[in-house]
């Protein structure tokens, strides 16, 4: 009997999120197929939500706390003229109306608004924790708290169909965002402001940690392309995704990387002009690891290292 072969993937990879899984079974089912411990994904989708989902494999991980933090794109759809206790199709309808009235220039006008920096309440069917026990699991038991507004980021708004003169108008529109913008209290947000109750009727995510759809396999793709031995192909490397600047040293840098020693500026190239965190390479491509620039000492120091093969 022939003894499967293993593989020490390493990287990031794309998944589908199909509609019914949870982040976290999704994670489930790539450990299984791969055959690996370290795993983790870069920000949670809720199970209704298809899109791209970032998974980190092996080291990658480590960079999982950066990828997360980068701007998201979504697709969505809102339904004005009802609104639910989730602030989705999928909840309790609390509240109905004909909203008919409502024009394709003021929905226009209205969604393009929230384009800036603004403040959003959390839905309670969040993954927020409070006092230990996340939103959800409260909104579970039928327990509603006080939310405090927290500040996101809408970067673009783009709007596509309008359908207006029903009771229910709907409009469709992408949003690229910062991380903790809830999609689905946007939707509310836009239609108070018209003074129509809203929910968030269709949601897909289309871009993270700058991965998108084309980028992306589903789990059945990922079984054969790991049957196949052709899944190494479609790891992305962590470091490639991460926007901060890059250095490359010689063999002292390295060496100095390696021990988690600060590395002199004159070692490097190009020589580090801000501060902030840095990508350092080794003159042969290898990546060394994420180091912070220390301006007034001339010097970057250790941050997360990574020991290349030598």
């Amino acid at each position: 009997m022939t003894q499967a072969k293993t593989h020490n993937y390493e990287g990031v990879l794309a998944v589908w999120k199909p509609a019914g899984w949870t982040s976290h079974d999704v994670v489930a089912k790539a450990r299984r197929i791969l055959g690996v411990k370290r795993i983790g994904h870069t920000g949670t989708l809720d199970p209704a939500v298809t899109g791209v989902l970032p998974i980190c494999i092996g080291r990658a991980t480590r960079m999982v706390e950066y990828l997360q933090e980068l701007p998201k794109t979504y697709e969505a759809t809102i339904r004005f003229g009802i609104a639910t206790d989730t602030e989705d199709l999928t909840g309790e309808v609390l509240e109905t109306c004909d909203a008919g009235g409502l024009t394709e220039a003021a929905i226009r006008e209205t969604i393009l608004s929230f384009v800036g920096d603004i403040m959003q309440v959390p839905p309670m069917v969040s993954a927020l924790k409070v006092d230990g026990k996340r939103l959800y699991e409260l909104a579970r038991e039928g327990v509603t708290i006080e939310r405090q507004a927290r500040p996101v980021t809408i970067h673009e708004i783009r709007i596509g169909e309008i359908k207006t003169g029903v009771p229910q108008p709907e409009a469709s529109f992408s949003v690229r965002c910062s991380k903790g913008t809830y999609i689905r209290t946007l939707c509310v947000d836009i239609g108070r402001k018209l003074g129509v109750p809203a929910a968030m009727a269709v949601l897909k995510r289309t871009e993270s940690a700058g991965l998108a759809p084309g980028d992306s396999l589903t789990l059945e793709e990922i079984a054969r392309l790991r049957e196949s031995e052709e899944l190494g192909s479609r790891l992305v490397p962590a470091d490639s995704l991460v926007p901060f600047p890059r250095a490359t040293g010689g063999s002292p840098a390295a060496s100095n990387a390696r021990q988690g020693k600060p590395i002199p500026f004159e070692l490097l190239a190009p020589e580090p002009d801000q501060a902030g965190l840095w990508r350092l390479y080794r003159d042969d491509g290898a990546f060394l690891g994420l180091f912070e620039s220390d301006m007034p000492g001339r010097r970057l120091k250790a941050v997360k290292v990574f020991h290349p093969e030598e």
